[in-house]
């Protein structure tokens, strides 16, 4: 109980902050033709299994090296434990749940997929989207997947608690309903055990420092691990 406590407390503070910065947006402009593909990888193989961690500057590692973001720090959790899995940056800053389903063609169409890590709601929630339009953008992006017979790492989004409507609860209840429906591998809050952590964010509040990415890559790397026996 006092866990879920304090994660609704952080997620409102991360909520308010959203709406004063947005999650790594510019300008509001999240289809432009800078945020139309996810960023170049070099020395794709296509022989390599792949692991495509898809999402927006969460996943993209904004404000960070490439080499402090999730995606990177991820690869080298990979290879230290003799998995031999290419990890793929598929994130663009301030992308929503829209902006993922059209690109999510482009981004399947690499060879030899294995997982999609899907990593997407933070801006549709600053937006005040319709949860229902969320669910719908995101149950189109895992059919897509599925019919490429790619498995799914859902990560959740939570929403504040409380302001007397029932935006919140439908909000949150879109990512374990989706994983309980489509049967997918779930991780219910990306950033748990970094959000509201000021040594562990950026000067926004709202991403991850270096030392919060190593956190967030625990996270998955510990939602994923399950997913590479299988």
């Amino acid at each position: 109980m006092r866990s879920v406590i304090r994660i609704s407390i952080a997620v409102s503070f991360i909520f308010l902050a959203m709406l004063g910065v947005g999650c790594g947006s510019s300008g509001g402009q999240q289809n432009s033709a800078a945020s139309a593909k996810p960023l170049a990888t070099p020395q794709i193989r296509a022989d390599r299994p792949k692991i495509v961690a898809f999402g927006d500057s969460l996943t993209a590692g904004f404000g960070l090296l490439e080499k402090e973001s999730y995606p990177y720090l991820l690869q080298q959790k990979l290879a230290g434990d003799g998995y031999d899995f290419e990890v793929i940056n598929a994130g663009v800053s301030g992308d929503t749940t829209l902006g993922g389903l059209e690109r999510i063609d482009w981004v399947l169409e690499m060879e030899n997929i294995k997982i999609l890590i899907l990593e997407l709601g933070a801006n549709d929630l600053m937006r005040g989207v319709p949860p229902a339009k969320v669910k719908t953008n995101l149950d189109t992006m895992i059919r897509k997947a599925k019919a490429k017979n790619v498995r799914i790492l859902l990560c959740g989004m939570l929403a504040p608690p409380g302001g007397g409507t029932d935006y919140s609860k439908d909000f949150i209840n879109v990512f374990p309903d989706l994983a309980t429906e489509h049967k997918l591998d779930f991780l219910p809050f990306l950033l748990d055990g970094v959000a509201m952590k000021k040594e562990l964010n950026q000067a926004d509040g709202i991403h991850p420092n270096a030392e919060g990415e190593k956190l967030m890559t625990d996270n998955v790397y510990t939602a994923l691990k399950p997913m590479l026996a299988k």
